[in-house]
């Protein structure tokens, strides 16, 4: 368990809180986790949301890109991460060729939430059908459309997603068949700042943004990439967090009430 006292009158958000915190206009705070400590350090702060990435394979593991990580480093680390966590909302992602197939998807989501402790998995793209599958077992998803690391070798690089009319046009529609297959929760990832904002406003599922604009419903940041300590260059969405704090409880601290209060992102880090 964490080194923090057990509290058992503490209990897991659900997504119905998530939900109610959209419509009562509530900011959600979210970081990624990939291990029990800073899980610990994370749920104590009182962010909402923690988010096990296939960043990880950037991150920890010093991989160029996403694609190498296995759904069996992704149960790993959510079995971590869980572990260690008291209230926060654990969402783990399906890893690159791990959902090929509805079927598939569902075995390896099943890993991640009954083995890895995760209450909610993420996919990148509208992957509508595996969506709508995933939901009649029971599985809670939540879509992630801009920009797609899993496909970056199709990309060719990371940039913003959805600047041309049609290529908006599109992602609005995709984010409304997602919700409509019953995704409980949409990340928007390097989109313009008008476009998140029309997404967040049409859909009733909550969006958490990065690299998004401060329209989104929630924000999530590699926790990485906020303490400015990644291996990589920081993106230019994100913001080092431990340049006006001491500590890395303060940063974490920092980051959740600035997201609360509308205060991250700003302009500079909006595309």
């Amino acid at each position: 368990m964490s080194q923090y006292a057990y509290d058992s009158t503490v209990k897991p958000l659900t997504v119905n809180d998530l939900l109610a915190m959209k419509q009562r206009s509530e900011k959600i705070s979210c970081l990624t986790a990939y291990d029990a400590s800073f899980s610990a350090l994370i749920d104590k702060a009182g962010v909402d949301m923690m988010l096990v990435g296939d960043s990880l394979g950037m991150v920890v593991q010093g991989y160029e890109t996403t694609l190498p990580v296995t759904i069996r480093d992704m149960v790993y680390h959510t079995r971590c991460v869980s572990a260690a966590r008291q209230r926060a909302f654990i969402i783990a992602d399906l890893p690159f060729m791990s959902y090929a197939t509805p079927v598939m998807a569902a075995k390896n989501a099943a890993k991640l939430i009954q083995v890895g402790g995760a209450q909610m998995v993420k996919l990148e793209g509208a992957r509508i059908e595996i969506v709508r599958f995933l939901v009649d077992q029971g599985i809670p998803v939540c879509g992630h459309l801009g920009l797609l690391p899993q496909l970056i070798n199709q990309l060719g690089s990371y940039k913003v997603q959805g600047k041309e009319p049609a290529d908006a046009a599109k992602m609005i529609a995709d984010a409304h068949q997602l919700q409509q297959a019953g995704a409980g929760l949409l990340v928007l990832e390097c989109v313009p700042a008008s476009l998140a904002r029309e997404i967040s406003t049409q859909l009733a599922i909550p969006v958490i943004g990065i690299g998004a604009s401060v329209d989104c419903d929630g924000q999530v940041l590699v926790l990485y990439d906020m303490l400015n300590i990644g291996i990589g260059k920081r993106p230019r969405f994100s913001r080092n967090f431990m340049q006006d704090n001491a500590t890395i409880e303060a940063a974490i601290d920092a980051y959740h009430q600035a997201v609360k209060q509308s205060r991250f992102p700003t302009a500079e880090h909006s595309f």
